[in-house]
């Protein structure tokens, strides 16, 4: 962990003065202080952390410096200074954030069991479980033993460990935090490749903890390490509109105003956007106006105070709605809480409003940091005790969301590095973050972007090989539809689960799979079962109807001879034909209507044809069934397309005794598809059984009569 470079130098947040490491380096070399004060070269550390606890106790800082500048003593980094500063920043950056003392002590030492002699068993000897769990999980694994997986099985053991304590990403994120303010002695084709790590997994992992502070810093730095045009544009930009800031000052100064008068106490900040930020609104919005280039912050006590300074801007200035988002009452997934708007001003100009109380700042900007000790009854950065509720019925520390959650999971099934780094930079790269709901009133997280199969697999793991359908907020839908935040999912599985190739999931799933639990879960199905991936055999084709000795004649009615009797009253020997429309079969109702030749065609009672030719003056002949059993009935299945649901429908079918005189299939349409059947039965009783049987088979929704 020993990059070192210049700084691309994007502009720095106001707050705090940056440390001149060479002067800690300095005091580094002079050993430690006396044992009544703390070291000059960790005070800044110090104080800062003083900043946020008050009360702590800097006993524990100090006895960890005395061991990492005594274990790092003698290294330096490639610029130069002692090695030890990179520790010490390390540190006063997660001390700036508010981390907990435990935290900024494993921070001390966490490169020096990677690059000294000193042993973990000698970490949790002097400093305890956590300090030493906390300093093996961004212990790096050694080249020498992984070589080139070396990278994402490091990965992978700060990300388990990361779900046993999320300091551990905490670390991680600071740590690779001054590297990236440090990368410019190495040679560019290197500082790309942590770059690209860095946009890939660092940055993602930064957003989803909600560390804002580390996030937008390394966004800027990777900018211009991959972008070196566009961050020398936009640096440019920034310069050319150095006095953007005095036109959100003075709207600044009108909101005082207006929440002064109003009785509200707020503090009202202008907050500049970082460089990412300008490009990317620049590329949204073409020629940018001065209030383009930085937000209002308006910092408030209580959560009702944020809706009351809404009030107030929404009122006094003209808003802008398209621009409001409450995430307050529906936070983020990564724990951010704000009020965005916008307001139009007098002369035209429009400004972004950021609302949020002062603890909701501390936690957009630090993320996992701002809850101190979440493993600490009483800890938390608003008070509440590890796994109790607040008052709004929700976790105040959330350990292990959802989305870290789905990454323990998934990884667990991908012992390949490879396939892990590859899964890893897919999974971090969807953004945001979904709720489902299921029939039962529980939930499923999911990654923005998730369909019907990635739910099925949150759900039900390996068992949703067998998901034959979903309803979508009531209505059936296909398993590749995208699902939206807050939809109602209802996934459907067949009775029994896949035994072979042809009953579990069909390479056209993965389609449809964003989650690496899918994709991982179907590939490995579909390596297991290779069959699974060949297409049907000729003879498993849908037919476009049957073989001319099996067609009943033509025109528009079947004969009498070739299904159930229907006999005219009065008249017992009359010709019957049964309308092919309708297809009536008993004990349907039925009426009849004489046809040229004497024949009497009959139609089932609520045929639509009986309408129109009773609209048309003729005039119905009572008829009845005879007491022949057999009839000729049209089916249509409704169904989930799938491999060998055509050989599964007509053997079931074939199984009920009855004959297909004739099939058709139509073409899939969003995976569905349907079968139109017409069958001679021996028995116009079976047909209910059969028509409960052919929805039974895996993939079939309905079995209508045509």
């Amino acid at each position: 962990m020993s990059a070192e470079a210049t700084n691309p130098a994007p502009s720095r947040r106001r707050g705090r003065p940056r440390i001149d490491l060479r002067r800690l380096g300095r005091a580094a070399l002079l050993g430690p202080g006396a044992r009544d004060r703390l070291p000059d070269a960790i005070s800044h550390v110090a104080e800062a952390h003083r900043a946020h606890h008050p009360d702590a106790d800097l006993a524990v800082l100090h006895r960890a410096y005395v061991l990492a500048e005594s274990s790092h003593r003698g290294q330096f980094r490639k610029s130069g200074e002692p090695y030890i500063t990179h520790p010490l920043a390390v540190t006063l950056i997660l001390a700036e954030l508010g981390a907990e003392t435990t935290t900024l002590t494993a921070s001390l030492l966490h490169d020096t069991v990677e690059d000294t002699d000193l042993t973990l068993d000698q970490v949790r000897e002097q400093f305890g479980d956590e300090v030493c769990y906390l300093v093996d999980g961004v212990t790096k694994l050694e080249k020498v033993d992984y070589g080139a997986a070396a990278e994402p099985e490091t990965f992978r053991k700060m990300l388990v460990a990361t779900g046993n304590d999320v300091r551990v990403m905490s670390i991680k994120l600071a740590d690779r935090l001054h590297n990236m303010r440090t990368l410019g002695v190495m040679r560019p084709e290197k500082q790309a490749r942590i770059a690209r790590v860095t946009r890939d997994v660092l940055i993602p992992l930064a957003e989803r903890l909600g560390v804002q502070a580390l996030k937008t810093e390394l966004e800027d730095l990777v900018f211009a390490i991959l972008h070196p045009a566009e961050y020398e544009q936009t640096r440019a930009l920034i310069a050319e509109n150095a006095t953007a800031g005095d036109a959100l000052a003075a709207i600044a100064d009108d909101v005082r105003t207006v929440l002064r008068e109003a009785g509200i106490p707020a503090e009202v900040l202008v907050r500049p956007r970082h460089f990412v930020s300008v490009h990317r609104v620049r590329l949204k919005r073409g020629e940018l106006r001065a209030t383009d280039f930085g937000r209002l912050l308006v910092l408030v006590g209580e959560d009702a105070d944020c809706y009351g300074v809404l009030g107030e801007l929404h009122t006094c200035f003209t808003p802008v709605i398209s621009e409001f988002k409450d995430f307050i009452a529906a936070p983020k997934f990564n724990l951010y809480q704000s009020l965005h708007t916008a307001v139009a001003a007098p002369d035209g100009s429009v400004a972004e409003v950021l609302i949020r109380t002062h603890q909701m700042h501390k936690v957009a900007e630090a993320g996992v940091v701002a809850l101190g000790n979440p493993y600490a009854a009483g800890a938390t950065a608003d008070g509440a005790e590890h796994g109790e509720e607040g008052e709004d019925g929700e976790r105040a520390d959330p350990t292990r969301p959802g989305w870290l959650s789905r990454l323990l999971e998934w990884q667990q099934a991908t012992p390949d590095p490879d396939t892990f780094w590859t899964s890893l930079r897919a999974d971090l790269a969807q953004d945001g973050e979904i709720t489902v709901f299921r029939p039962d009133g529980g939930t499923l997280a999911l990654p923005g972007g998730a369909t019907c199969v990635d739910a099925a697999y949150a759900q039900y793991g390996e068992a949703a090989h067998a998901c034959v359908g979903a309803r979508v907020n009531g209505r059936l839908a296909s398993l590749g539809t995208v699902l939206g935040d807050g939809d109602t999912v209802q996934l459907l599985l067949a009775q029994d689960p896949p035994q072979d190739a042809v009953s579990g999931p069909s390479p056209d799933w993965l389609d449809h799979a964003s989650t690496p639990a899918a994709r991982i879960a179907i590939t490995r199905w579909l390596a297991a079962h290779p069959e699974a991936a060949k297409p049907e055999p000729a003879s498993e084709q849908p037919p476009t109807a049957a073989p001319p000795a099996e067609r009943g004649p033509a025109g528009p009615a079947s004969p009498a001879g070739t299904g159930a009797r229907a006999v005219v009253a009065g008249l017992p020997g009359a010709p019957v034909r049964l309308a092919r429309c309708c297809t009536p079969v008993p004990p349907d109702a039925v009426t009849g209507f004489s046809v040229r030749g004497g024949n009497v065609t009959v139609h089932r009672a609520e045929c639509p044809a009986v309408r129109r030719m009773e609209a048309l003056g003729r005039v119905p002949t009572p008829v009845s069934w005879g007491d022949t059993a057999d009839c000729r009935v049209t089916l249509v299945a409704e169904s989930f397309g799938r491999p060998r649901l055509l050989a599964d429908l007509t053997d079931v079918i074939a199984t009920a005794g009855a004959a297909i005189i004739s099939a058709t299939v139509e073409p899939p349409t969003e995976q569905r598809v349907r079968h139109t059947y017409t069958l001679q039965l021996p028995d116009a009783t079976r047909l209910p059984a059969l028509m409960r049987a052919m929805r039974d088979v895996a993939g079939v929704y309905d079995v209508s009569r045509a």
